[in-house]
């Protein structure tokens, strides 16, 4: 019993000198956590002259201005003197169809298209074919009527051909409102001048006649989500308005259209689309962006009596594709291509 007794009290001895040395190191380490917090931990001195020493701060990254053109604030619209025209305006070029298609409250005058279908984000999209330099480089002159254009026609031209529909009378409260919201967004541009960001991106030319077989494939992987399968698009609720526009068939842009033109529609799917695509950071490639053009301008929509356009034939586009045409390419090449060989003899023969 003693000699139990007696291991029992070295062993609680053992305990108490083990929990006193935990004890120590702890206090140890809080002394040392604590210099640390004042002091700052030790560094290793740099072996550079004092003079070539940088205070190191932390600086923000500035982002490069970028020069391409950035539309003006909606919220100052309210500031200018026909603020509520000009609102009126950027609503028939959101809504056309609302107002002007065929159920409009207003009339009852094009397909069902809107405007911004075309001129994305009501006009103001870079490379979304936008208005930028309408109001700065109107009226011109231009080849395609052989005379000079006020904003008044351009607008119209829009009217009966990417909307299939009938001209506004120019006097309307409608066309006001539309060329006085036009003028408001390029109300920073200089006469004359052409933003960079305005319009359609240029693409270069395949060296080959664009494919509308690879094409549809292009189309049924990117684009029949939204446009659906047979290029009749998406209505919003009620039927009134579309959601995504038909891109082909009888309520789609005619072929007097500018997006007929086969350049023209490629630049525009390689900068805007699928959706959400920017110009500066494309989906598609330049191939498929041609190829896609080539199907959905392949595809069947309403027909536009043309035999006023291009009174000098030479001043037509490589890519117009209907004739008569000054030099020896079909139909088919100025359609499809490839343009490059149309461009340079048309250059031979300017000189």
């Amino acid at each position: 019993m003693n000699e139990f007794k007696h291991n029992s009290e070295e062993n609680y001895i053992e305990i108490i000198q083990r929990l006193v040395k935990c004890i120590v190191v702890l206090i140890i380490i809080i002394i040392v956590l604590l210099v640390i917090n004042v002091t700052g931990l030790p560094t290793i001195k740099e072996d550079i002259p004092k003079k070539d020493r940088e205070t190191k701060t932390e600086t923000p990254i500035e982002k490069p201005v970028s020069d391409v053109w950035i539309a003006p604030d909606t919220t100052q619209i309210k500031t200018e003197k026909n603020a509520a025209q000009i609102i009126y305006g950027r609503d028939l070029i959101a809504n056309t169809s609302f107002y002007l298609g065929p159920k409009g409250k207003v009339q009852q005058i094009s397909n069902g298209m809107n405007c911004q279908n075309c001129h994305l984000n009501a006009g103001t999209k870079p490379f979304g074919n936008n208005y930028s330099a309408v109001a700065s480089t109107y009226p011109k002159f231009r080849e395609r009527s052989g005379s000079i254009e006020t904003i008044y026609k351009r607008v119209n031209d829009c009217f009966e051909r990417s909307l299939n529909g009938k001209a506004l009378d120019s006097l309307s409260n409608e066309m006001q409102a539309i060329v006085s919201y036009i003028k408001w967004l390029g109300k920073d541009v200089p006469k004359g001048e052409k933003p960079k960001g305005c319009g359609i991106t240029d693409l270069t030319y395949l060296d080959r006649p664009a494919d509308p077989e690879k094409g549809k494939i292009i189309y049924m992987l990117k684009c029949k989500t939204c446009h659906m399968e047979n290029g009749g698009g998406k209505f919003n609720s009620g039927e009134l308005t579309y959601q995504y526009p038909p891109l082909w068939g009888e309520h789609s842009y005619n072929k007097g259209a500018g997006l007929f033109r086969l350049s023209r529609f490629a630049g525009y799917v390689k900068s805007n689309m699928p959706q959400n695509t920017t110009f500066d950071a494309p989906q598609l490639t330049d191939e498929e962006a041609w190829d896609v053009a080539a199907f959905v301008n392949s595809q069947p929509r309403p027909d536009k009596d043309l035999s006023k356009d291009w009174p000098k034939i030479a001043g037509k586009p490589v890519d117009h594709p209907f004739g008569p045409y000054v030099d020896k390419f079909t139909e088919l090449q100025h359609k499809y291509g490839p343009f490059g060989p149309i461009a340079e003899a048309r250059k031979k023969t300017k000189k």
